[in-house]
């Protein structure tokens, strides 16, 4: 492969589907396999705050709370699942208790391409 880049970084607006309307400045989550609507109380799935008013099912910006990737999945993975680093620099869902480095943003079978996001 070579270089690499973030798919997006800190100051960039992420565009993406909401599940749910949001209005500019909530607080957002993963909602599903590539969409995000409003965070719940204690989400373990935030990915950052809405850019604008979006109604459900459009598309938006938000501001993101870390680098945006794309990794190879070790193991299944679903969107919202918390991510760890896996064998040869995969990542793979993370273990109740162990550090993570990040949040799913898509659903992955193993070896596929995964979006995930810092945290």
């Amino acid at each position: 492969m070579g270089a690499y880049e973030p798919k997006y970084l800190y100051h960039d607006a992420v565009s993406a589907t909401f599940s749910a309307a949001v209005t500019g400045g909530q607080v957002v989550a993963v909602s599903s396999n590539g969409t995000l609507g409003p965070a719940a109380a204690d989400s373990n799935a935030v990915v950052g705050v809405a850019a604008q008013d979006v109604a459900i099912n459009g598309r938006g910006a938000y501001f993101p709370r870390g680098k945006v990737h794309v990794s190879t999945a070790s193991g299944a993975i679903t969107a919202a699942a918390r991510v760890n680093a896996g064998a040869s620099g995969t990542v793979a869902s993370a273990a109740a208790g162990v550090g993570n480095i990040g949040i799913a943003l898509t659903t992955a079978a193993d070896t596929a391409a995964v979006e995930w996001m810092e945290i």
